[in-house]
This record gives structure tokens, C-alpha cells and sequence, in this order.
């Protein structure tokens, strides 16, 4: 297969991800509401997921993601020129993750940027960073994906649709100017604003006047992540495949030159439904959903380190990226490893 790069070339130079030590069974929720294992496994394939203990913000899980990733890609804090933080579940309202991320580990007074599209979050970011390194603009870009959903969630009966997807957990990347012939190839991004209400947190909200959030807000449920998840499943079996073809057919590649391909982790069914579609092999999709849930933008770079950690991607090799979430918004990415 030819690979045609512009002048300026860049990749991924190491990567490092980190869950919180605190394991949440499927056992353990039912003791919140109504749910059993057998219910959750066959509606999402999640048998496990993670969370935080009181005090911990997703800045907080990017530290030992990041330190493992720049440690894989040889390099420092002093090395890496502009931070991406990927999130939907910031620390605060303001400032952005980024900049307490740059505080605790001591970066130089770089550039730190936040990026709010949830699940497709980190490639967004990649893309972002795409640009920044084939301008010249900086040589090392620190892309993190995390998130504390488990502070979001309504662990009731009432909310356990959407509780018992989700989870918390970190991934980091650093993207690197490159001479080699390698790297990433392109990214590709859409949305379609029509269905934000089908997958979206209604308050907080500026539009609600003063305060953002009411008595009647909260005695509403309107502070937790609400989904139609019918609709998002629609969406997802279609869109997903979509946006891996346009990845493929934009570097004259075909299914069976992928390697691996590392979707986001939403539900095993959505997986299971794309691996179907496209003809792909068991050993060509990553699936880490059973072990953490849903971490939104954390789910991608956190299956590429477990990947590359288990010595399951070598030089030369073929990754796609591809996520579908809130937005709704979607996105894909070819990588030459």
C-alpha cells in the first residue's frame, strides 16, 4: 500500500494510561439498584468498572498517564511544548484540566487547551494536534483523554441505565515531529446537532439564568447524564463503519491492512455490531469495555497503551481509531506505528 505524508511528519511517541485502583463489580452495583450482573454483561458486556475516591479529578488520573507515556517516549516535562486535555467531566467549571495539569507536573508556561466533544474527545484532540506539528509550530504535544464520570452518576434504579456504563480512567499520547515514514495519517471529523438531547447533561446550564442550577433542577435529575440509548445505538452501528471507510478509502487502504482497530469503548454490542459490518477478525478489534465501562475520552488512548503494553502493536503496523458520542459527534484516525 502506498502512504503519501505531507513534509511535516508526526506520530505517536509514547503513551502511558492509569485507572484508579477502586474496582466497581457488577455485583456492587445491584446494591444500589435494581440490576444483576447476568442484566449488565448482556446489555453492554461490562462486568467491572473503576472509580475515584473522593478528592480526585481527572487532572489528578492524567499525572501517572502522562508520566508513563513521556518516559515511553524518551522525554520530559521541559520537552513537551502545548498541552491537550480532552474531558467532559473537568475539575471545575473553570479553569480547564489542562492548566492544573501543567501546575502539578511542573511544566514550563506552555499552552494548555481543553477539549469538550466526550466521547469523541480525544480525537479531536488528535486532530488538533495534527495541525499544531505539520505547521512547525511545536515539535511535542501531550494529548491526554480522562475522566471522572463516577461523581456524575445517578447510582439509583431510576439511573441505572447510564450508570452502569460508565467509569473513570486515564490515557496519554505525546505526538512528535517525526522523519521517519510513519505516523499518522489523517483524521476525520463530523457532527450532527440535531440529536444533542438524546445524549447530553441539561445543568448546569448559562441558559438557566442565575443560579445555573436550581432546587428544581436537582429534584428534576437534571444534573445527570441523560440518554436515549435506542437512539445512540441507531447511530453508532451506522456511523462508526462510515467514518472508518472514509479513514481507509482516504489512504487507498483496505479492511484487511488494519492491524488493529481501536473504536471507542461504549458497549460490547456496538463493537460486536461494527466487527460484523466491516468483516473484521477477533485479533483486529480491541475490546477493553468488560474491565472499565465507558471512560468517554479516555477510553481510545487507554486501550492503545494496554495495546502497545501487551506487545500488541510493532513498527509498521496499522491502526484505526474511530469514536461515536454525545453531539452527536464522531471521528476516525489511520495510524502508520
Amino acid at each position: 500500500v502506498e502512504i503519501v505524508f505531507s513534509k511535516v511528519k508526526w506520530y505517536i511517541s509514547g503513551t502511558g494510561f492509569y485507572l484508579p485502583p477502586r474496582v466497581v463489580s457488577n455485583e456492587e452495583m445491584s446494591k444500589y439498584m435494581d440490576t444483576t450482573d447476568k442484566w449488565i454483561q448482556e446489555r453492554t458486556g461490562i462486568k467491572e468498572r473503576r472509580y475515584v475516591d473522593p478528592g480526585v479529578g481527572p487532572s489528578d488520573l492524567a499525572i501517572p498517564a502522562t508520566e508513563q507515556a513521556l518516559n515511553a517516549a524518551g522525554l520530559t516535562v521541559k520537552d513537551i511544548d502545548f498541552i491537550i486535555f480532552a474531558t467532559s467531566t473537568p475539575d471545575y467549571y473553570a479553569p480547564g484540566s489542562g492548566c492544573l495539569l501543567q501546575n502539578k507536573m511542573g511544566f514550563g508556561e506552555i499552552g494548555a487547551v481543553d477539549v469538550r466533544v466526550q466521547c469523541s474527545g480525544f480525537l479531536y484532540g488528535l486532530s488538533i494536534a495534527e495541525q499544531y506539528i505539520r505547521t512547525g509550530m511545536f515539535k511535542h504535544i501531550l494529548l491526554i483523554g480522562a475522566e471522572v464520570q463516577s461523581t456524575a452518576m445517578n447510582l439509583t434504579t431510576e439511573g441505572r441505565d447510564t450508570a452502569i456504563i460508565f467509569g473513570d480512567g486515564a490515557g496519554a499520547a505525546i505526538i512528535s515531529k517525526t522523519d521517519e515514514n510513519r505516523g499518522i495519517m489523517s483524521t476525520h471529523l463530523h457532527t450532527d446537532g440535531r440529536y444533542v438531547k438524546e445524549l447530553w447533561l441539561e445543568s448546569p446550564s448559562s441558559k438557566s439564568g442565575h443560579p445555573r442550577i436550581t432546587g428544581k433542577d436537582l429534584h428534576e435529575g437534571k444534573q445527570y447524564l441523560q440518554m436515549n440509548g435506542k437512539e445512540v445505538f441507531r447511530h453508532a452501528v451506522t456511523r462508526f463503519p462510515e467514518v472508518i471507510w472514509e479513514a481507509l478509502d482516504a489512504n487507498n487502504l483496505k479492511k484487511d491492512d488494519i492491524h488493529l482497530l481501536i473504536p471507542h469503548q461504549a458497549n460490547l454490542r456496538i463493537t460486536q455490531t461494527i466487527q460484523k459490518k466491516m468483516g473484521l477478525e477477533n485479533n483486529q478489534v480491541i475490546s477493553n469495555i468488560h474491565k472499565y465501562g465507558n471512560t468517554t475520552a479516555g477510553t481510545i488512548p487507554i486501550a492503545l497503551g494496554e495495546a502497545v503494553e501487551e506487545g500488541k502493536v510493532s513498527k509498521g503496523n496499522i491502526l484505526v481509531f474511530a469514536s461515536f458520542g454525545s453531539g452527536f459527534s464522531w471521528a476516525s484516525a489511520v495510524v502508520k506505528w
